[in-house]
């Protein structure tokens, strides 16, 4: 008798073991491809005004990347438990790491970024063409040159990083879905929350990382190494500023390979001793071949997948756990997406400053908030309709909460002609965009030129020129303008190139959204795995890689590619300047309506939330009417408990409750 029992703990060590290792080497791969993802929604904005390009387009390029997870994603998820899962994965990993190489490419193949200036470097300075002067020349827009305008053909060159996006979506398809399953089939049911909170936690780690990496590779200008950067009239907070984005998508792709090795050496199946290491070899073996005859039936491929598709379109509770998803979906969607540039705008940071900012307060909580979770679940050992109602009050509760973000906000950068008058009369008293004013209107300057500079009035003008200014002293970023009669009309006045600072009361507004933005992240993350749990346990094991891959398939299509498309567009309608390119084409947004921005960022989404909350609720009226199958698996283990003890006290007959009878039928009809 001991014999046996000797090799059963064996066999549960190397299934313990490899088990473990699968669960790591997934751990690696949800950091790089969340790593990968988190990094590309911190650089939209750097490749926004890269390419001169609208928001839409911006949103379009971010989709892409839904659009490769499509094409894949219900083939994956129901063929790809027929096939060697871990491969599979590995596969991904590889396919994700040339997405991001691609993304990279164009920086190699583009001439260097060229922002606009009234100033140039390679000018005379001591000619001061750039300041007022009403001698020169009336010029309302530059004089194109041909061969600049050739030039900017190569801004097309965005379609490189949008087929990249596309290919690390189609890279990344099997990651999920496979894993998931993978878990699901070979480890404990009470470790499964555990285990997926893990991984959730690796969903965090890795976007940890890439804001970090974004906010340094943000930091260092796009073309450093190549031109002189004292020469630079811009600074990291202007809105022409573009950061080296691409040498975070060439770490992004040998991150990405290198995750995929581990798994082309892991096993296709492993074997169900670590379930059941207290049932003796023969019964162990029985269950062994009994799998083995199941995986045989299930190689025709095709004759399940219509019944499967039946029998989760007549699960209510799937059904209504979907129209949740796509409605919350299609709110956090662009808030993830825009949140960098949202928060640039409304608070007048830089990037880098925000992307770290989001790093070090966003994630660590949702971090801690997954473990936690996924403790609490397998120690408390939470039934699904605990779960259910745990994860609907949760979530309330951090809606209600965002409602505090309303408040925490700043007014438009001061700019004469666009937020305010030249005599400081700010928005909203001043209402008409009149972009000249009688103090330069002999100055000729150009009109369609964003190079702003802040008057030491605290007002901001569109340019040097704008500002009535005659005089320029110093180069670069340290050049201050004097004489400036549309500051003062006595013309003892200077300004300093950019835009005025927003003031430190918003720096503090910032501070209390950042701690407010804590909680609601730590809270969100609580709710996350209970509600996960329930997607999973209302499914059928064996449509359960199906069904988590049609819940995805269903994100895409009505959420991830969608959603930021048109909110993009809508973020559109709300700027009031747009950058002008060399040949009069219009280029990216140089300056947002703070206000119209926000309504749009914050309100639409809180809209769509609120309306998810209905269907949420029958879903946990639902539930608490169904019986799960754990249920009928916990009255099960108490008399295989009471089974064991008789047997071991020499006691050969086996009593059984009426009650753990009609389970055991209530389990065959599920």
């Amino acid at each position: 008798m001991g014999e046996p029992k000797r090799i059963v703990a064996t066999h549960g060590m190397r299934c313990f073991s490899k088990i473990k290792m699968f669960l790591l080497a997934l751990l690696g791969a949800y950091l790089s491809k969340s790593l990968s993802g988190i990094y590309m929604n911190s650089m939209l904005t750097q490749i926004e005004r890269q390419f001169n390009i609208p928001t839409s387009i911006v949103g379009l390029i971010n989709g892409s990347f839904e659009i490769g997870n499509l094409l894949l994603i219900i083939f994956v998820s129901y063929f790809g438990t027929k096939l060697h899962r871990p491969i599979m994965i590995g596969i991904g990993c590889v396919v994700m790491g040339l997405g991001c190489f691609l993304i990279s490419l164009p920086h190699f193949l583009m001439g260097r970024y060229e922002y606009e200036k009234t100033i140039s470097p390679a000018s005379n300075l001591s000619s001061n063409s750039f300041l007022c002067s009403g001698n020169r020349t009336k010029t309302l827009t530059p004089t194109p040159d041909p061969a600049e305008c050739a030039k900017e053909i190569k801004s097309s060159m965005w379609i490189y990083v949008m087929v990249g996006n596309l290919i690390r979506g189609i890279g990344e398809t099997p990651i999920m879905p496979l894993g998931i399953s993978y878990i699901e089939d070979f480890a404990k049911s009470e470790n499964s929350p555990l285990y997926i909170g893990i991984l959730e936690s690796g969903k965090i780690f890795g976007p940890l990382i890439g804001l970090f990496l974004a906010s340094f590779c943000a930091t260092i200008y796009v073309d450093t190494g190549s031109v002189n950067t004292d020469d630079l009239t811009i600074t990291p907070t202007d809105t022409r500023w573009v950061g080296a984005w691409w040498i975070g998508f060439l770490i992004c792709a040998g991150v990405n390979i290198l995750t995929s090795i581990p798994f082309f050496f892991l096993p296709k199946t492993l074997s169900k001793y670590e379930l059941d290491d207290n049932v003796d070899v023969t019964k162990s073996d029985k269950e062994e071949k009994h799998l083995e005859k199941a995986n045989k039936k299930k190689r025709g491929l095709t004759k399940d997948f219509l019944p499967f598709m039946r029998s989760l379109s007549c699960n209510s509770v799937y059904m209504l756990f979907l129209l949740v998803t796509v409605i919350q979906m299609n709110a956090f969607v662009p808030l993830l997406t825009f949140l960098p540039k949202y928060l640039e705008q409304q608070y007048g940071k830089s990037t880098a400053e925000i992307i770290f900012l989001i790093g070090a307060y966003n994630f660590t909580p949702v971090c801690i908030g997954y473990l936690v979770s996924g403790l609490i679940m397998k120690k408390f050992k939470i039934t699904v309709k605990k779960a259910a109602y745990i994860a609907f009050c949760l979530s309330l509760t951090e809606y209600l909460l965002s409602f505090f973000n309303f408040m925490l906000t700043c007014d438009n950068f001061p700019v004469a002609g666009l937020t305010a008058s030249y005599q400081h009369e700010r928005y909203p008293l001043y209402v008409e965009n009149k972009v000249l004013d009688d103090c330069n209107t002999r100055c000729n300057c150009l009109t369609k030129t964003w190079d702003p500079v802040c008057g030491d009035s605290g007002l901001a003008y569109m340019s040097a020129c704008h500002a009535g200014c005659e005089k320029s002293v110093g180069t670069g970023i340290n050049m201050v303008f004097q004489n400036c009669t549309c500051i003062r009309p006595s013309g003892n006045s200077s300004a300093v190139l950019g835009l005025c600072n927003k003031g430190p009361g918003c720096t503090v507004k910032l501070q209390y959204y950042f701690i407010m933005t804590m909680i609601t992240s730590f809270i969100f993350s609580l709710a996350a795995i209970p509600g996960y749990m329930v997607l999973l346990r209302c499914i059928k094991s064996e449509e359960k890689s199906l069904g988590v891959g049609l819940h995805a398939f269903f994100m895409r299509v009505f959420a991830g590619i969608p959603a930021p498309i048109y909110f993009g567009a809508l973020i559109d309608t709300t700027c009031l300047y747009w950058g002008t390119l060399k040949c009069g084409e219009q280029g990216a947004c140089r300056m947002y309506d703070i206000n119209n921005f926000r309504r749009v960022y914050l309100g639409l989404p809180a809209a769509l939330r609120g309306s998810s909350y209905l269907p949420a609720f029958f879903i946990v009226l639902l539930v608490r009417k169904l019986q799960f199958p754990e249920e009928v698996d916990s009255a099960e283990l108490k008399v295989a408990e009471v089974k064991l003890t008789e047997k071991e006290s020499g006691c050969m007959v086996v009593h059984r409750s009426p009650v753990v009878e009609n389970n055991r039928e209530l389990k065959t009809r599920l």
